[in-house]
């Protein structure tokens, strides 16, 4: 994506890139370089190891790397996903080594990764340190698979986890009680050394023992909320797994273990940081701006047509808000895959376009009513895109090609709806992730 001008011309001239400056100004602000300094100890008496995992751990490594101070040793290793190493700086030496494996669903670089990380700590003592780098989608990229698992089991549950429609506080429920590292387990690892996590929030409500499954902080979770939500999604373990799901065996490192007695979390860019950076790039543009949450969940479709309902009451009422206006909202939503139809071309996209596919039925072509939705992370699901547009034309645009906006969000198919559209909205990899970013501009 190309960095849109500081001072747009008016929103009603080009509204696009009014939504895509508001993107770029949420994205700005989570940018680890920006952040991280103010979270930084002075360097200890003994060594400074780094670990870490994340969508962000990249560039959260390279941020490290330039503040620490230059004479201070500084060693080591964290994983980000595949094409999201950021390039390095020029003239900034390398110390801390990044590695790469698959998201969402994992690999076995992902399992390498895990197993180095988990052993890179050892043997340290009370005067070292431990700075854990962590962001979103750390769940899929350290993964390490707990006794009577395989990672072809990991990637099978992983992915019915996904297809289910489950939360994210769902998911990574299950994901840490299936773990060798996630829950805690980290934390254990690295002691007796002192550890300081730095959290990028991808989760709503920001919870530290959600955030890429908690590796280093305390869950409250219990193997038997784990065996809870696989049988209410119908999802089967092998069964030595979930024989240690019901013995307990399994059970993630809790709040008051002494493994966390010399622990400390910083949450250093969230969700909501982002949609006030957002409101106020609007409001900078002469735009009421108005945050509804940073912590909507549920079906993203139905999300979409709930801001519709919203959106189409400020465009033909004036409520609650006066146009023109901005409505800004954030958090997590999932995306229930449909049953493949025999014959049709597979569905591909992620939950920003579920949502806009939503948004667009719902909207039914409303006048002066724009909007843009996608992952801050600058990739929507799997594929190229961060997100897509929905216009006031985009149905009579997808009517004249006699395209059926509902056979799309049959197959579940945004990209293919927004691709033949020329709506996707393409950034390439942002280095950060504070989750979804939905802005809705009503003139």
């Amino acid at each position: 994506m190309q960095s849109p001008p500081s001072h747009p011309s008016h929103p009603a001239s080009n509204p696009l890139e009014l939504l895509q400056q508001l993107y770029a100004a949420a994205v700005r602000r989570a940018m680890p370089l920006h952040t991280l300094g103010a979270f930084l100890p002075p360097p200890p008496k003994g060594r400074t190891v780094v670990v870490g995992a994340g969508k962000a751990a990249g560039a959260m490594a390279h941020a490290l790397e330039a503040l620490w101070p230059q004479d201070a040793p500084l060693t080591g290793l964290v994983v980000t996903r595949y094409g999201h190493t950021p390039p390095r700086p020029e003239g900034l030496a390398q110390r801390i080594e990044i590695l790469e494996s698959s998201h969402p669903v994992p690999d076995a670089a992902g399992l390498v990764a895990a197993e180095r990380i988990m052993a890179f700590p050892q043997g340290l003592t009370e005067d070292d340190l431990v700075l854990c780098l962590i962001s979103g989608g750390g769940s899929s990229l350290l993964t390490l698979p707990a006794e009577g698992m395989t990672l072809e089991d990991k990637q099978r549950v992983n992915q019915a986890l996904l297809d289910c429609g489950a939360s994210i506080v769902e998911m990574n429920c299950v994901r840490k009680h299936l773990s060798r590292i996630k829950g805690g387990r980290l934390a254990a690892a690295c002691a007796p050394a002192r550890v300081l996590t730095l959290l990028i929030s991808d989760v709503p409500g920001d919870e530290a023992s959600v955030i890429a499954s908690g590796p280093t902080v305390p869950d409250a979770s219990t193997c038997a909320d784990a065996l809870a939500i696989l049988a209410r999604y119908h999802i089967d373990i092998p069964a030595a797994a979930a024989a240690q799901l019901h013995s307990g065996a399994l059970e993630t490192r809790k709040p008051g273990d002494a493994v966390f007695a010399n622990s400390a979390v910083h949450l250093i860019a969230t969700p909501q940081q982002s949609l006030d950076a957002a409101a106020e790039a609007a409001r900078a543009a002469g735009l009421s701006a108005y945050i509804l949450s940073d912590e909507i969940e549920g079906e993203s479709r139905e999300v979409g047509k709930v801001h519709a309902a919203l959106a189409r009451a400020v465009a033909l009422k004036g409520q609650p808000f006066q146009r023109p206006c901005v409505i800004l909202s954030g958090g997590e939503t999932t995306v229930t895959i449909r049953p493949r139809i025999p014959g049709a071309p597979k569905g591909r996209g992620g939950r920003a376009g579920e949502f806009c596919m939503g948004l667009a039925q719902a909207l039914q072509g409303q006048a002066g009513i724009y909007a843009l939705a996608a992952d801050t992370d600058g990739i929507d699901g799997v594929e190229d895109n961060a997100g897509a547009f929905v216009m006031p034309d985009t149905l009579a645009r997808a009517s004249e090609k006699s395209m059926k906006l509902s056979a799309y969000m049959d197959r579940n198919d945004a990209y293919g709806f927004f691709e033949a559209l020329d709506s996707l909205f393409v950034t390439g990899p942002t280095h950060t992730n504070v989750n979804d970013f939905r802005a809705l501009l009503i003139l």
